[in-house]
């Protein structure tokens, strides 16, 4: 039924479905390696903004490869004709805390505590000559204890001698991750070393449903719009990126928790979240020769009533092969 609303408001309101503004966005423009095989690690921490609370961590492995498009998931994803299409998966870990986690008890007004642990098969289409790129995305996977962001926090916090977190025993209830995300992406403004792009999301299902629409702009020595052998043969390059964007929220499992399971100990009430958000994404990406790197800085609005503007950072390493 959430689903089935979030559609409908889609097509009334005349927002076109595309994909960002989410935690680890792997298929964004901005993080283009203008290769169709490479595999990328991700690793975002707000030590990286000197915070401790909310998004306090996420991890992302992913391969993109053309042998992929047999994967049976990505059957399930969107192919069009004459765009060049390219398939992927990822296994993504991400964690939620309160802004204290020195307290066994539940503190309320807070973020619940929250963990996911998902696989993501993806696919990205772009034509070049029309400077359009769709990209949609299938996750499933678990939020809750099986996720294991207890565990993940507790042995980093003891790795770096830090203070043991408490109060995981009241994080949301284990429950089913199944997720769907369509995106579209039009480059407004081309030039060899300035790009400005306009892009809308939806994303549905029992982790979240979201619209969302973003301006991104870029400047540096830029990849190609698609993944051709010319954009290959550069050795390096190097662009800044700014993304800009406002989502409106329907539901956020690792707020209000799981669709099917109702027996998390403490959620925020449907009543108290907040509808619109504003995110900004600013980072810089680097290839040399086949590696790529990247280091951003993002900051979002309040959630939820209660709740305060959240900052974190992140960087990425990948390989091309």
């Amino acid at each position: 039924m959430r689903l089935l609303k979030t559609i409908l408001f889609t097509a009334l309101t005349g927002f076109t479905p595309a994909l960002s503004a989410q935690v680890i966005d792997n298929i964004a423009s901005y993080r283009e390696t203008g290769n169709d095989k490479y595999i990328r690690f991700y690793y975002d921490n707000d030590f990286f903004t000197a915070t401790d609370y909310y998004y306090t961590q996420g991890m992302c492995l992913e391969l993109v490869n053309a042998n992929l498009e047999k994967f049976p998931l990505s059957h399930l994803l969107i192919r069009p004709s004459k765009f060049s299409n390219r398939f992927g998966v990822a296994v993504e870990h991400i964690g939620y805390t309160p802004t204290s986690i020195r307290h066994t008890e539940i503190i309320n007004g807070d973020r619940p505590f929250a963990a996911c642990l998902f696989l993501k098969t993806f696919a990205i289409a772009v034509n070049a000559e029309k400077k359009q790129r769709i990209t949609s995305a299938f996750s499933m996977g678990v939020i809750g204890p099986a996720a294991g962001g207890e565990e993940m926090q507790t042995s980093i916090h003891r790795w770096l001698k830090n203070i043991e977190p408490l109060g995981w025993s009241n994080q949301i209830a284990n429950d089913i991750i199944l997720n769907y995300e369509l995106g579209y992406e039009k480059t407004l403004l081309d030039h060899q070393t300035l790009r400005l792009n306009w892009s809308s999301d939806l994303k549905a299902g029992t982790l979240n449903d979201k619209i969302s629409s973003s301006f991104t702009i870029m400047a540096g020595f830029l990849p190609a719009l698609s993944d051709t052998r010319a954009s290959e043969k550069k050795k390096f390059r190097l662009h800044l990126y700014n993304q800009s964007n406002i989502s409106l929220i329907g539901y956020d499992a690792s707020l209000q928790g799981g669709v099917f399971n109702h027996k998390s100990p403490y959620t925020i009430n449907k009543n108290d979240m907040t509808r619109f958000t504003f995110q900004n994404n600013i980072g810089v990406v680097i290839k040399l020769y086949s590696i790529h790197l990247e280091y951003y800085q993002a900051i979002i609005t309040e959630e939820f009533a209660t709740g305060k503007y959240h900052r974190w950072g992140g960087v990425r390493v990948g390989w091309e092969f």
